[in-house]
């Protein structure tokens, strides 16, 4: 006896057999990394502005890490400090508040803190007003957390006029970078 079968036929009691096994067809865990941006302008009169782009993977130990890729263009030639600060408002750019470092019961640890605070990145250096940052942190995360970027009130990055260098002899006015040059509020991408 031969018994012959549709394609359709063959395809639904492929679905069926699917749902009644409890079999999913998506993933359920995300394609790629979580990812944010920001566009960044200037705080003065100077004409600064770029992009920012943040990226959460795993490690292999299971940390998260957020690589940040930046450019930014109308930068003094030199060294700038580069800080994500505590809340998500360029304007004015003094309203992005210190540097991002949630403490315990998301308390902030006082400035005296830095070059540790979370938010704490490198320099950025500008060539022919052209500055390029490529770094990683496990010190932020984009998703949810204790130390993420996207708590109640959001981030911001902040480039400063100056270099940071980072406070050898303590906290010292100017040590972290000094004026504000530009802001940029980082926001989750879709």
């Amino acid at each position: 006896m031969r018994i012959r079968f549709s394609l359709g036929l063959v395809l639904l009691l492929t679905l069926l057999l699917a749902c009644i096994s409890g079999i999913a067809f998506a993933d359920p865990t995300p394609s790629g990394p979580l990812k944010a941006s920001a566009d960044i302008f200037s705080c003065g009169d100077n004409p600064v502005e770029g992009t920012a782009r943040l990226f959460e993977r795993p490690s292999e130990e299971g940390v998260k890490e957020v690589r940040i890729r930046m450019l930014v263009r109308g930068l003094t030639d030199g060294k700038h400090g580069v800080h994500i600060h505590e809340t998500a408002s360029c304007e004015p750019c003094g309203s992005a508040q210190g540097h991002f470092d949630p403490g315990p019961n998301g308390n902030t640890s006082p400035d005296g803190n830095h070059p540790f605070h979370l938010g704490d990145l490198v320099n950025i250096e500008s060539k022919n007003g052209v500055g390029f940052l490529h770094a990683t942190s496990t010190r932020v995360t984009l998703s949810d957390g204790p130390i993420s970027l996207f708590d109640g009130d959001g981030s911001a990055f902040i480039i400063h006029d100056n270099e940071d260098t980072f406070c050898p002899d303590g906290n010292q006015a100017g040590c972290a970078g000094g004026s504000r040059a530009a802001c940029g509020i980082i926001y989750l991408d879709d």
